[in-house]
């Protein structure tokens, strides 16, 4: 295969994980959600893997829409899991891979062939995000607050107002700056709270006002809030307008628009809101 360099990432905002080893849920899934992340790692049981690499090409859905997440490339690991699924996806048209536990730019090498959203999950992935997402194959990098706080013997990543304590909110700024220095997408970890709907629309705003591209989602439930917290309101939509208006008349430089200071960046947070329209 022609390895893959600098492919960049669409697909988004809400990407809803499926099981690979439910057949049944995967055009439920296509139908709902922008994308579908097809797992072949933690959703399935050890001895239910081998039939859910045969379920990619038995059942298959749009490649541009389906990302499959393989297991970890880890040198600490001898299950064969990782490449297992590197050879059942060689007969699927699907060109894009999260890798479980990503934590050296090595294993995107074993990758190149695909595009890859490297998830950053580990103590040690997390420190190496700026080298994993400076590799060409890399198209964007997710952060996973679960793992991360297992693989440091820790026992939740959230206080018991159901925010982020300061570690995870640490790797979640960590690997969104690493994957933005490098003009690579960053997705955002899951909710894990199903009911709470007003607790993911919160967490979702956040990510979309912070530069998140895209968040997770594991039940169909949750894409609506992720949907509606990624399209800019009517209002937003008309003060963005309104405002890069008024740059225009103004010229170049700063200057006072409703009693603020304008200056370049305020015009690129105007303009981004327009693109999340499809405006731009």
């Amino acid at each position: 295969m022609t390895p893959i360099s600098s492919p960049g990432f669409s697909m988004g905002p809400a990407l809803l994980f499926c099981p690979a080893d439910r057949p049944e849920r995967f055009a439920k899934a296509a139908e709902r959600a922008d994308a579908v992340i097809l797992d072949l790692e933690d959703a399935v049981s050890p001895d239910a893997k081998a039939e859910a690499r045969l379920n990619l090409a038995e059942v298959p859905l749009d490649p541009d829409r389906t990302i499959v997440r393989v297991n970890s490339a880890g040198p600490t690991l001898s299950s064969g899991d990782f490449e297992a699924d590197l050879e059942a996806l060689e007969a699927t048209p699907y060109r894009t891979v999260m890798l479980a536990k990503a934590e050296s730019p090595e294993q995107l090498a074993l990758l190149r062939q695909y595009r890859v959203v490297a998830l950053c999950e580990t103590a040690v992935g997390v420190l190496a995000a700026p080298s994993i997402a400076a590799e060409p194959n890399a198209v964007a990098l997710m952060w996973g607050a679960e793992d991360l706080v297992a693989s440091l013997g820790g026992t939740s990543s959230r206080a018991g107002d159901g925010a982020y304590r300061a570690v995870a909110l640490h790797a979640r700024s960590s690997v969104l700056l690493a994957a933005g220095a490098c003009g690579k997408a960053a997705i955002d970890a899951v909710y894990t709270d199903i009911p709470d709907l007003d607790g993911l629309a919160a967490e979702s705003a956040d990510a979309v006002a912070s530069g998140f591209a895209a968040k997770a989602c594991i039940h169909p439930s949750q894409v609506g809030a992720v949907r509606a917290a990624y399209a800019p309101t009517p209002e937003a939509v008309e003060a963005a307008r309104e405002l890069l208006a008024a740059a225009e008349d103004a010229g170049a430089g700063v200057f006072q628009f409703h009693g603020k200071m304008i200056d370049g960046p305020i015009l690129r947070h105007a303009e981004a809101v327009l693109r999340r329209a499809g405006l731009d």
